[in-house]
């Protein structure tokens, strides 16, 4: 909308850069473009202005299928005023000269004059197309022959008017009918789903049994060399005994050996011994055997006298000292045994009578 400024008898227009300004006085044509700005006076000047930039235009209609059934098409339509001095001749664009708005919709008749040829052309399409083959590929036939239609309509050109661009945005069906075409879909999905939650769980039941396996096999063979170990210890008690066995054989050996070895030397030495003895009491009986009575009878005075106990005092009887002096001067048999009535008394510790 341009924007006007009023003084007493005087307004004053300025445009925007994408408005077309066409401003007649007294039927002629005073000025002509984009973006003006001047002086004018409302009683004589006739205004128009024609916007010239892109305008998208919402498009939304229900149509029906091959098969009778609605959808809804939603569309968009981008358009361009490209001739602003033909479409201010064929539809109003006079704006007031006090306010700089519209007089008129001159928008809404380009809006209905799109949207009516779009309609028609997509209608054509789709009264001939399936409901499924309309969901599936009737985007891309509708917008063709959206396109085609309308750059083949005279009205568009003759306005004016130039189509940039079609988009349309989506073909639906009613919702109990969208419900439904959704089920099978749903279904599929839902059984993919199944299926891809069984793989997994058989999958994990399949990796439980494996590891279950490994961990049997691996108590299999742990036992099994836990059993090598026992028949290893087995082997080794028993060839310990065997050995411990021989060591004491071989020590019982050795002791007897030394036994029999100490008995024999103990043998032999006693042997040697008794000989000796034997052999020097053979030479003492030799030796006494050839020697004087006498002399003997002084050896056995000598062992006795070795033999008996201290004597502190010693009494001799005359008869006794008699006897003694008797046999020592005169030998053996110049007297006989002491008297009877004679006889020594040794007094002391070991005191006693001879």
């Amino acid at each position: 909308m341009a924007d006007i400024t009023r003084r007493p008898g005087l307004r004053h227009l300025r445009s925007a850069p994408t408005a077309h300004i066409r401003h007649h006085r007294g039927g002629r044509l005073a000025h002509d473009g984009v973006g003006l700005s001047f002086w004018f006076r409302p009683l004589s000047a006739a205004l128009s202005e024609v916007p010239v930039d892109d305008r998208e235009l919402a498009v939304a209609f229900h149509a029906r299928t091959a098969d009778f059934q609605d959808v809804t098409v939603q569309a968009t339509v981008t358009y361009r005023v490209s001739d602003p001095a033909l479409a201010a001749e064929r539809v109003d664009f006079s704006v007031d000269p006090d306010t700089g708005s519209w007089r008129g919709a001159p928008l809404e008749q380009l809006s209905t004059l799109l949207t009516e040829s779009a309609q028609q052309h997509a209608l054509d399409v789709l009264a001939r197309t399936s409901l499924a083959a309309a969901l599936a590929d009737g985007v891309a036939a509708v917008r063709e022959r959206i396109v085609a239609g309308l750059a083949a309509e005279p009205r568009l050109p003759a306005t004016g008017i130039e189509v940039v661009a079609v988009r349309v945005v989506a073909i639906r069906p009613e919702p109990e009918v969208e419900r439904a075409l959704r089920t099978p879909a749903r279904e599929r999905i839902q059984q993919d789903a199944d299926r891809a939650t069984y793989e997994r769980r058989a999958v994990a039941v399949e990796r439980e049994r494996a590891i279950a396996e490994n961990e049997l096999a691996s108590r299999i063979e742990l036992a099994r060399q836990e059993e090598r170990l026992v028949e290893q210890r087995g082997v080794n008690a028993r060839r310990e005994a065997e050995e411990k066995a021989a060591a004491d054989a071989v020590r019982t050996d050795a002791d007897a050996a030394r036994t029999v070895a100490l008995a024999r030397a103990d043998a032999e030495s006693a042997r040697t011994v008794g000989e000796a003895r034997a052999a020097a009491q053979r030479s003492w009986l030799d030796a006494h055997a050839s020697a004087d009575p006498t002399t003997l009878h002084a050896l056995a005075a000598t062992r006795l006298a070795e033999n008996v106990p201290r004597i502190e005092s010693l009494t001799l009887s005359p008869d006794v000292l008699t006897g003694l002096l008797a046999r020592l001067g005169g030998g053996a048999g110049a007297g006989g045994p002491a008297g009877a009535g004679g006889g020594a008394y040794v007094g002391g510790a070991g005191s006693g009578r001879v």
